[in-house]
Formats: C-alpha cells, sequence, structure tokens
C-alpha cells in the first residue's frame, strides 16, 4: 500500500467531498425519535438520510457492482444500506480476492441542542476553526458513513482487494436504537455472517495515534416520581404537615447511591472487572497521564472524583468511566424556574435517571434491583414508581485474533507513527451487544473520533478533521488487511 498516496486520496475526498456535505448534515435538527416524537412529521431525518443517499449513490458509481437503498419499517426509521462487493484489486499488489464479508456501522439520529454553547457556535450553525467543524451532529455520528466509503475508494484508487462490505447507517441510536433490531432481522439474509464489524461510533484517547474501544458499558434509563400531593399548596399551610417529594426522592436516590463517595450500593450492579481490562487501563493511563481527566471543564475547583494519590489513579478513573456503575441525573420535571418558584408545596418531583452499567452485566438484572430497591416501602407511603421500561446490554470485544492485532499496529504506526492503544468507552452503542450475541466468532474494531474536548451530546462538540482523516486511513488498512487474511 502507498500510505502518502493514501494520505493524499483522504485530504482530496474529505476537503472536497465530505466536509461541505458534513457542514450542510449539521444545519439539519434531525435529532433522534427520543427527543422528537412527531420525527416523522417535522421530516428532519428524512431529509439527512436523502443527503447522505444522494451523496454516497454518487461516490458507489465508483465502486463496481456497488448498491444503495433506503429501506423502510413501517412505523420505524429508515435505515441506509449500502452493498459493495469484493474487489480482487491488482493481484500482483493485493494478494487477491477476499471472500468474506465486513459490516460497517454509522448513524445520522442526533441529541438535542443543550445549552451552553460557545459566540458564534451553535449546535446548528457549522464553524470550522482550527482544523475542527463544529456542530451536533458532525463527529457523533455523522461523519461515518463518509470515512467507510472513503477507505473502499482510497483501496479502489490504488488497486487493492478488499471484502465484500455491508454498510448499515441507523437513524434512531441516540434512542437507544429500538428500530435496529428489526432491520438486521429483515436483514438478514444480506448481511450474511459478516466475520468483520467496523464501528465508527466511540471515542478516542487522544489525537495522536489509532484507539480501540475494547468495551462498552450498558445503560438504563427511567424517571423517578415521587407524588405526595394532588395539586400544590401554600407552604406555610401544607409544610410540616405534608412531606417534600423532593426529601423523599433525595432518599430514595441513597438507597442506591453512597451521596458522599458517588459510588453504587446494590451488589447487583457489579461485575468482576477482567484482568486484561486492568492492564488496558494502567496502559492508557500510563500514555494520557493526567489528560485522563484534565480535558474535562470542571468548574472552579472540583477534582476527579478519584484523589491523586498514586500512579495508578488515573487507571482507577479509566475503570471508575469503563467498568464500574454510575449514576447521573439528567432531567428533573415539577418544578418551576429559580424566578418562578413561589411559596409553593410542589405536589411530585421526577428525576430522569441515567445509569451506566458495567460491560458484562446483564441489564434485566439491574433494572428489577433498582425498581425494587426505589419502589419497596417508600417513606409516609409516598406514591412512588420507578418507570424504567427498559435496560441496554453493555458490550466487551472478543479476543483479538493475532491478524488484527497486527494490523491495528500496522494502520497506526503506518498512519501517526505510534502504536495502537486500546481502551474502555464509558458510553453505550447497543448494535455492539447485538452483534457480539448474534456473532460470537466476529472480530471487531470499534473506534471513532470523539477524542478531547469533543463533547459530544454536550455544547460546542467538533470533529477533529485531521484525526478523521487519519482513521480514514486506518480503516482502509484494515480493510485490506482483512482481504489478505481471508483470501
Amino acid at each position: 500500500m502507498d500510505f502518502s498516496g493514501i494520505a493524499g486520496f483522504m485530504n482530496r475526498i474529505w476537503d472536497e467531498d465530505i466536509i461541505p456535505v458534513l457542514t450542510d448534515y449539521i444545519r439539519i435538527p434531525c435529532k433522534s425519535p427520543a427527543f422528537d416524537k412527531d420525527w416523522d412529521k417535522h421530516g428532519h431525518i428524512e431529509q439527512a438520510v436523502k443527503m447522505f443517499a444522494d451523496w454516497a449513490a454518487a461516490k458507489l458509481k465508483h465502486l463496481p457492482g456497488a448498491s444503495l437503498q433506503v429501506v423502510r419499517l413501517d412505523g420505524r426509521t429508515p435505515l441506509i444500506l449500502i452493498e459493495v462487493p469484493g474487489a480482487t484489486g491488482n493481484p500482483e499488489r493485493s494478494g487477491g480476492p477476499s471472500g468474506a464479508t465486513v459490516l460497517m456501522y454509522g448513524h445520522l439520529d442526533k441529541q438535542p441542542e443543550m445549552v451552553g454553547w460557545a459566540e458564534g457556535i451553535g449546535p446548528w450553525q457549522p464553524v470550522i476553526k482550527d482544523g475542527k467543524l463544529y456542530g451536533r451532529g458532525g463527529a457523533d455520528d455523522g461523519y461515518a458513513m463518509f470515512a467507510s466509503l472513503a477507505a473502499l475508494l482510497a483501496l479502489q484508487e490504488q488497486g487493492i482487494a478488499h471484502g465484500r462490505a455491508v454498510i448499515l447507517i441507523e437513524a434512531s441510536e441516540e434512542s437507544g436504537s429500538p428500530d435496529l433490531p428489526f432491520y438486521v432481522d429483515h436483514l438478514s439474509t444480506v448481511i450474511g455472517s459478516p466475520d468483520l464489524v467496523v464501528c465508527l461510533d466511540s471515542g478516542a484517547g487522544n489525537y495522536e495515534q489509532l484507539w480501540l474501544t475494547t468495551s462498552l458499558r450498558g445503560n438504563l434509563i427511567g424517571n423517578l416520581t415521587v407524588r405526595v400531593l394532588t395539586e400544590g399548596m401554600h407552604s406555610g399551610t401544607a409544610s410540616g404537615i405534608v412531606p417534600s417529594s423532593f426529601r423523599i426522592l433525595r432518599g430514595l436516590l441513597s438507597r442506591i447511591e453512597d451521596e458522599t463517595t458517588g459510588h453504587m450500593k446494590l451488589p447487583e450492579l457489579f461485575v468482576e472487572v477482567p484482568e486484561d481490562r486492568w492492564k488496558q487501563a494502567r496502559d492508557a493511563a500510563a500514555i494520557l497521564g493526567d489528560e485522563t481527566w484534565s480535558g474535562i471543564p470542571f468548574a472552579g475547583s472540583t477534582k476527579p472524583t478519584v484523589p491523586k494519590k498514586s500512579n495508578d489513579s488515573n487507571a482507577e478513573l479509566l475503570l471508575e468511566k469503563t467498568w464500574r456503575p454510575q449514576m447521573a441525573i439528567t432531567a428533573m420535571a415539577g418544578y418551576p424556574l429559580p424566578a418562578d418558584g413561589g411559596n409553593v408545596l410542589l405536589p411530585y418531583s421526577t428525576a430522569k435517571i441515567s445509569l451506566r452499567l458495567p460491560p458484562t452485566l446483564d441489564a434485566e438484572i439491574a433494572r428489577r434491583a433498582l425498581k425494587t430497591a426505589l419502589e419497596s416501602n417508600p417513606p409516609y407511603d409516598a406514591d412512588v414508581k420507578f418507570d424504567v421500561p427498559r435496560g441496554d446490554n453493555g458490550w466487551n470485544a472478543p479476543a483479538l485474533a493475532p491478524w488484527l492485532e497486527t494490523s491495528l499496529n500496522h494502520a497506526s504506526m503506518a498512519v501517526f507513527g505510534r502504536p495502537v492503544a486500546f481502551h474502555g468507552e464509558g458510553g453505550s452503542i447497543p448494535f455492539m451487544a447485538m452483534l457480539g450475541e448474534k456473532f460470537p466468532k466476529t472480530q471487531f474494531v470499534v473506534a471513532g473520533v470523539l477524542g478531547p474536548h469533543s463533547n459530544a451530546h454536550g455544547p460546542n462538540e467538533f470533529l477533529h478533521i485531521p484525526f478523521a482523516k487519519k482513521l480514514s486511513a486506518c480503516i482502509a488498512t484494515i480493510l485490506a488487511d482483512h482481504a489478505l487474511q481471508t483470501r
């Protein structure tokens, strides 16, 4: 492979073709169905699907035999399906054809706006500054389809073989991918049994090397409601007689979390951390040092949850983020804004709970344990309900095949000049757990552009353009190596 040629190709296709369409994509408020109940009527997801499909269809003309269709199931978000046949390439350079299948994945739905964007930057207002494309969705995960096709087109330009590729771009990932299992079942004969999965919806510890994600946490989201009145009452009349719904809610949360340390209390929420993941956390911490936490925008003198006491402190932070359960309250209902708050004892309090689960924990076990702990024997016999319809399991990667481990390091050294690094991610990609169950012998390359400060889901989200180009080149290298070892 001519790596300088691959780099030149990536510079051209990203600068001339990909960045312009991603810029237009950022302008589309195609929020995931969980955040836009009327997504079908509003048409933003449909607009993004058409934009992606039109771009891809034009590029597929350069990949012989390739096809694209927008698949639609009743009542569900659409899915883009791209099929690219395996290419023989130039036998003198590539070693011959591959008969295996690689499944490549991404999504185009977005998180909501969020507040706190810097002046001149907004969720639907694309801005390129210092090599970064700011705006919602560019990095999470709009770029994935473009990077996947760029890798295949780069191999085509150099006459290098690759296996059959199936690309799935869904539109409900930020809602927990409720539609995707139906499409995977519907398209099972098309997908076949891939021996390699490439998912570009993850993160990176820095922008100086390739990072492979080795685990993802599960997720459990529910609303805890405490109701003490049928309507609000003057606090001078009711306080002292009617218990505060907030105080009860606070006490219920203390059943499952230590408010002093943030550690979860229920034993059902924990798993034993595998030794290889301990080692990877130590290795990643040695690479990153205090960058493990220093890139987070702490307010004032706020400090990380694990105090800096030893060289293992940063490794412990990585494990807290990737292999241990953590709770966050992501929304509250039942309260007016401070400016509108009167002397009223409020009738109810609702907290939206987001609980991150260890990668190998069964989410249903966690769901039942939480529901029992929060709803049983409520103080004052208050009306308490924890509405948590389901949970998403996490994912722990299988052991790397020797060829893939060699390829990852080969790609990172060739493109970045530094070896590949391994880390767990604290987020969730429901698709990975589903694929891991369906294809237990499949190899996985889970990577992404969500590095330091990229701030997916929050304000000032950006796509690091130079890193995205290099990641695309790494994927091209891995696809070429995949074809060689499966020919």
